[in-house]
């Protein structure tokens, strides 16, 4: 399908027009046009050869295993650009995709080191704790709405994904149960509306305190936070039943789930929202496919082509693919080599990450690497470059450093957005 069939289809021919537009450049420094971004983090590590970096087939069954791709590939909507065949939705979206196949860094292949490497830009330094890229666009931009927070994240807490040094006033809401929504944002039952007055009224003489202790003030901020937050207002984004059940079926199952919830949440004006893909793995270990962890990657890619493909094509529904910036992001790739059982290990060296949406001007694949994925032979682009291409899409301005108390911290560690993608 070509990008005029696809937005044919859709009925949406001014969005056809706007994928056309190129977006502007000042000075050549390239200037971003999105709102919003959606961040689907592969904990564990998706191999690139077996998804939007195919390379000829291996065989990790026989006696002398033959390094290589576990599955066919095949052609997309951008000549020349080929995917894994368990990519068939996405294959038809790739003129809306970038796959930067050659993205890379030098970090240990150990999963904490490398996934905080890539929420954060930076390997870790001394006593400083760096701001996720949540956090950086959540301090730069704030939401959309004031209705809501400017970060989220669907999945589990951890301290890469948090605000570092910027102070939890940048930090996520998150939220594990799609069906639910984020907990302690509703009054309870048993609790009257005076009672809540008089509660607050206390919180808020202690978070007053004497302007000494940051602990305190960041406890005050974060109880002012939720109390904002509070209340249906915030709470109706959570409601996935008010979708139609065919766009819901159109996600697929759990993960799909947690990707629609995404684009309400983007729609209703959070800023940056994390998908975490960790929840009932349907393969029985995730993208982390040691040994015989790998029989069933299939399903999970396929899973993925569902989940990834329903949102791109409900973001351009709904008018919001140009302003929101989707990522698919993890910590290193996978090896052509297989390990003992058919398997594979981590290779940060050369990897694949994947852009859509977001204005951005798209190409199918940008990067390229051996015969084997294994080597970057073209453009290679560190971790700090993918931070600098994702934040200046979202107009975040790279030349205007954070703070660390009174220390200035540049926004990127000497990232530089590609140029490619916006010229």
């Amino acid at each position: 399908m070509n990008r005029r069939t696809f937005v044919t289809a859709l009925g949406l021919t001014p969005f056809a027009r706007a994928v056309r537009a190129t977006p502007d450049l000042a000075g050549g420094v390239p200037r971003g046009r999105a709102e919003h971004c959606i961040f689907i983090w592969l904990g564990g590590g998706m191999g690139q050869i077996d998804t939007f970096d195919p390379k000829a087939l291996g065989d990790n069954q026989a006696t002398k295993k033959k390094p290589g791709a576990l599955y066919p590939s095949i052609e997309t909507s951008v000549p020349g650009v080929r995917v894994s065949e368990h990519l068939p939705r996405t294959a038809r979206l790739m003129e809306h995709v970038t796959a930067v196949r050659s993205v890379n860094h030098k970090v240990i292949d150990e999963h904490a080191f490398a996934t905080n490497l890539v929420h954060t830009g930076r390997m870790v330094s001394g006593n400083a704790i760096y701001p996720s890229i949540g956090s950086i666009v959540a301090h730069r931009r704030g939401a959309a709405d004031p209705a809501v927070p400017a970060y989220m994240l669907i999945g589990y807490p951890n301290v890469s994904r948090g605000p570092g040094f910027l102070g939890i006033k940048d930090g996520y809401v998150y939220l594990v149960d799609t069906e639910t929504g984020p907990a302690g944002f509703t009054r309870p039952e048993h609790l009257a509306a005076d009672q809540e007055a008089r509660r607050r009224g206390l919180l808020e003489a202690l978070g007053r305190g004497d302007g000494t202790n940051p602990a305190v003030a960041d406890y005050a901020e974060a109880q002012r936070e939720a109390f904002r937050l509070a209340g249906p207002e915030f709470m109706r984004h959570f409601d996935l039943a008010r979708e139609p059940a065919d766009i819901r079926r159109s996600y697929g199952g759990e993960f799909g789930q947690r990707c629609l919830l995404a684009r309400r949440l983007v729609q209703g004006g959070v800023r940056f929202v994390e998908v975490s893909h960790n929840l009932n793995f349907i393969n029985g270990a995730g993208w982390d496919v040691h040994n015989d962890g790998i029989r069933n990657q299939h399903g999970l890619i396929r899973e993925l082509d569902h989940a990834f493909a329903g949102l791109v094509e409900d973001l351009a529904r709904h008018r919001l693919l140009e302003k929101t910036l989707v990522v698919i992001a993890t910590e290193f790739g996978r090896p052509p080599e297989f390990d003992a059982r058919g398997g594979r290990g981590h290779q940060g060296t050369a990897f694949t990450m994947v852009l859509a949406g977001g204005g951005l001007r798209h190409r199918g694949a940008y990067g390229v690497t051996d015969d084997l994925s294994k080597k970057i032979v073209t453009d290679p682009v560190s971790l700090p470059d993918f931070h600098a291409t994702m934040l200046t899409a979202l107009q975040v301005d790279l030349s205007s450093d954070l703070l660390d108390g009174a220390r200035p911290v540049p926004v990127t560690d000497g990232g530089k957005p590609v140029a490619a993608l916006f010229s």
